[in-house]
C-alpha cells in the first residue's frame, strides 16, 4: 500500500507540473520581472545565515536576500586569499527547484528572470568573480579564469543544496549564458537543465565565424546602406568629431586611447552593433542627413561608453576572458581602412587590461566535443539576426538538448516569451519532460 500509495502521489505531482506549465504557456506573454513571492518564512534568514561560507545576510524591501558569499580567489589553494561574492536570493519555497542565474558581468540588483517564473521556482542570481561588489581586494587576473569562476557556482551549489533539494537549473543570458555553459562543462553533475540565452561559444580572439555572419546577414540592400553610412562616417569625420567633442564632455567621458580613436572604432563596431541590438535598416542615415543626424545614430546604436576611460575599466576583466578563454570578434576594414587613421591597424586586444595575453585556442574546441557528446538537457536560445549567432552552439542528436534559433529576433529580445507558439510548445514541453522523468532520454530535436 505503501509504494502504490507513493506512486499516487508522484503522478499527482507530474499532473500538477504539466497544468502548471500549460498555464503558463498561455500568460508568457504578459510576464514582468517582478517579484514571485511574498513572503518569507520566519526562520529563513537564519537557515541561510548558517549555510557554510555564507557571511552575510540582508532582507531587501522587495522580500529578496543580499547574500555575502566567501570564496577563495583560488580553489586549488582555497586556505589563501580570499573574496566575497554578492548573491540574492528569491525564495518562493524548499520544495520548489531553484535556478541559478549565473550573471557575466556584475549584477547591481535582484530581478526576476523569465525562467524562474515559467517553471516557478527560487531563484539565485550569481554575481561574476572580478565584477561589482565581487571583486577581489586586489586584481591578479590569473585567476580570472572559466574554471575559477565555474569552482565559484559548485561551491554554491554545494552549500544551497543543504536548504533546496529540488530540481536545479542554471541559465543566463549572452556572457551569462557562456558562464552557465561553461559551469556545466566543469561540473556536469551540479545541475539538472541548463538554459544559455544568446551565448556564443567562439573559437579565437578574432573568431572569423563571426565576421562571415556579418557578410551574410539580413538582405544585401542592408549590408550595402551599413557599410555605407560607416564609410560616410569617417569620411565626414573633420565635421563629427568636434560635435562628438561636445556630447562627450557633457556626459563626462575622457578617453585615454583618444576621442578620435574611440570615433574610428565606434564606427567600426557599428555593424556588429547594429546586428546584435536588432535594428531596423530603415533607420540607417541616407547621404543627405545632416550631421547631427549622422552622430546621433551612431550613439544610439553604439555610443562611445565602451572606449572611455570609465567603460574601459568597467570591462578590464571581460577583455582579459575574452583574451585569454572566451573568445571575441574582429574588425573587418574591407573598404575602409584607407579611411582609417587613428587606428589604422584596429583590435579589441587593446581594451585588455595586459598586453600579449596567451589565448588557450583549446578550451572551447574541448567544449564544443564535450556538448555534442554529452550535453545532455541543454537548452540553446537564439536571435537570427544577433551578430553573436555567428558563434553558436549547435548541439548533435546523440544527446537530449534543444537549440531554438528565434526569427527576426536578435541579442535582446531572443526569449521564450517572444517565440512561436510551436517553438514556446516545444520549449516548455521539454523543460517538463526534463524536469519531470528522470528515465526518459530522446533523441535531440534542432531546428
Amino acid at each position: 500500500m505503501k509504494d502504490s500509495s507513493t506512486k499516487i502521489n508522484q503522478l499527482r505531482k507530474k499532473l500538477l507540473f504539466s497544468c502548471s506549465f500549460i498555464l503558463l504557456i498561455a500568460v508568457l506573454p504578459h510576464l514582468h520581472a517582478q517579484p514571485i513571492f511574498e513572503t518569507l518564512p520566519a526562520d529563513l534568514i537564519s537557515k541561510i545565515s548558517k549555510l557554510e561560507h555564507v557571511v552575510d545576510v540582508e532582507k531587501q524591501a522587495d522580500n529578496s536576500l543580499t547574500i555575502t558569499f566567501q570564496q577563495p580567489l583560488d580553489h586549488d589553494n582555497p586556505t589563501d586569499a580570499s573574496f566575497s561574492q554578492r548573491i540574492y536570493l528569491t525564495h518562493v519555497s524548499f520544495d520548489k527547484p531553484v535556478v541559478m542565474v549565473t550573471e557575466g558581468y556584475a549584477a547591481p540588483h535582484n530581478k526576476t528572470y523569465e525562467l524562474s517564473a515559467l517553471v516557478d521556482a527560487n531563484q539565485l542570481i550569481v554575481e561574476h568573480r572580478y565584477f561589482g561588489a565581487s571583486k577581489p581586494k586586489t586584481k591578479d587576473w590569473q585567476y580570472l579564469t572559466t574554471r575559477q569562476a565555474a569552482a565559484d557556482h559548485h561551491r554554491i551549489i554545494e552549500s544551497f543544496k543543504q536548504l533546496y533539494g529540488g530540481k536545479w537549473l542554471t541559465t543566463g543570458i549572452s556572457k551569462g549564458g557562456q558562464t552557465a555553459i561553461y559551469h556545466r562543462y566543469y561540473y556536469p553533475d551540479d545541475v539538472d537543465v541548463t538554459v544559455p540565452y544568446v551565448a556564443p561559444l567562439n573559437f579565437g580572439v578574432e573568431d572569423p565565424r563571426l565576421t562571415k555572419f556579418l557578410n551574410d546577414v539580413g538582405s544585401a540592400s542592408c549590408r550595402k546602406k551599413i557599410f555605407e553610412y560607416q564609410r560616410r562616417l569617417l569620411e565626414r569625420r573633420n565635421e563629427l568629431l568636434p560635435l562628438m567633442k561636445w556630447y562627450c564632455l557633457g556626459k563626462g567621458q575622457k578617453f585615454a586611447i583618444g576621442r578620435e580613436a574611440a570615433f574610428e572604432y565606434a564606427v567600426l563596431e557599428y555593424s556588429f552593433s547594429f546586428w546584435q541590438w536588432g535594428k531596423d535598416c530603415r533607420d540607417i542615415p541616407t547621404a543627405t542627413a545632416s550631421n547631427d543626424e549622422m552622430l546621433k545614430h551612431l550613439i544610439d546604436v553604439v555610443g562611445f561608453d565602451l572606449y572611455s576611460n570609465r567603460g574601459v575599466a568597467y570591462y578590464h576583466p571581460f577583455f582579459y576572458q575574452a583574451m585569454t578563454e572566451l573568445g571575441y570578434y574582429g574588425f573587418d576594414t574591407t573598404g575602409l581602412r584607407h579611411l582609417l587613421k587613428a587606428v589604422p591597424q584596429p583590435t579589441n586586444t587593446v581594451f585588455a587590461p595586459e598586453s600579449n595575453l596567451p589565448f588557450n585556442a583549446e578550451l572551447n574546441q574541448d567544449v564544443r566535443k564535450w556538448l555534442r557528446k554529452s550535453g545532455d538537457k541543454m537548452l540553446y536560445i537564439y536571435g537570427e539576426l544577433d551578430a553573436w549567432s555567428g558563434a553558436a552552439v549547435n548541439p548533435s542528436s546523440k544527446t537530449d538538448a534543444l537549440r531554438i534559433v528565434m526569427k527576426n529576433r536578435a541579442h535582446h529580445d531572443a526569449r521564450i516569451k517572444n517565440m512561436t507558439s510551436a517553438n514556446k510548445q516545444k520549449t516548455m514541453t521539454t523543460l517538463q519532460r526534463w524536469l519531470t522523468d528522470e528515465s526518459l532520454r530522446t533523441q535531440k530535436n534542432s531546428e
